[in-house]
């Protein structure tokens, strides 16, 4: 049953990261609109950097589908771990509106790596 359970979200949570990867590309979700200031600065920032955007979102698409497949979810969660850092960082320091989403992808990821926790063995020593 946690098997399942894990499976369901992992599905959902590379959904959600598919889903954000592709926007930016191809801008099809509105930001909201009561962004507040400094989370506009921190696109803004990152937006300056021509080819930042599209590499997060190249990380969010190839990592989604990494954690969608079973076989691959542990590589997957590897690939997403520095964005996921990034998104609850944004979400602690600049703008808190996000923090509870934030806190349950930690949650989904959290638990991604430690049921695969035998497979990262060899990159800790």
């Amino acid at each position: 049953m946690k098997q399942k359970i894990l499976t369901v979200l992992s599905v959902l949570f590379g959904l959600l990261l598919i889903n954000g990867g592709l926007n930016k590309f191809f801008n099809y979700m509105p930001p909201p609109d009561d962004i507040s200031e400094a989370m506009l600065k921190d696109f803004g920032a990152l937006t300056e950097i021509v080819w930042l955007m599209p590499l997060l979102g190249i990380a969010e698409i190839v990592g989604g589908i990494l954690i969608a497949i079973p076989k691959t979810r542990a590589l997957g969660a590897v690939v997403i771990f520095p964005v996921a850092v990034g998104i609850l960082l944004t979400h602690i320091f600049v703008d808190t509106d996000g923090l509870i989403i934030a806190l349950v992808i930690w949650a989904v990821l959290i638990w991604i790596l430690f049921e695969n926790r035998g497979k990262y063995a060899y990159m800790i020593g």
